[in-house]
């Protein structure tokens, strides 16, 4: 059985889900709960559930799925060297560009001299 999820407050939604909600609440609220029930389906703790969903974004090319993604692993308390590891870990699977594109929309959020630069 899923460990269960902490309670937090949400952060307040990015403009456009925002407005998806606003404008289509009972879809927002189907959605919302889709996500929990995937979350408590499975082993994965909650720091690395955030991560995986870090590296799909980065997979699919989503820029403020990405962006959604470090902002929680930052108010989570996840650091910006498991952020850069996640970036890291894509070269081989999605090549370097859009990795490169990847770094830059985490830096967006995370400040570059946060990361750990590996000796």
């Amino acid at each position: 059985m899923a460990k269960p999820r902490p309670s937090r407050t949400e952060p307040p939604l990015p403009s456009g889900a925002a407005r998806l909600a606003a404008r289509h609440p009972t879809l927002w609220q189907a959605y919302a709960a889709l996500g929990e029930r995937c979350a408590d389906a499975g082993p994965l703790e909650p720091e690395v559930r955030r991560l995986v969903k870090l590296a799909l974004a980065i997979g699919v090319g989503s820029e403020g799925a990405v962006h959604s993604h470090v902002r929680r692993a930052l108010a989570e308390g996840i650091d910006r060297a498991a952020l850069d590891h996640v970036m890291a870990l894509s070269i081989p699977m999605i090549g370097l560009p859009a990795a490169v594109r990847a770094m830059t929309w985490i830096d967006d959020l995370a400040r570059p001299d946060e990361a750990h630069t590996p000796a």
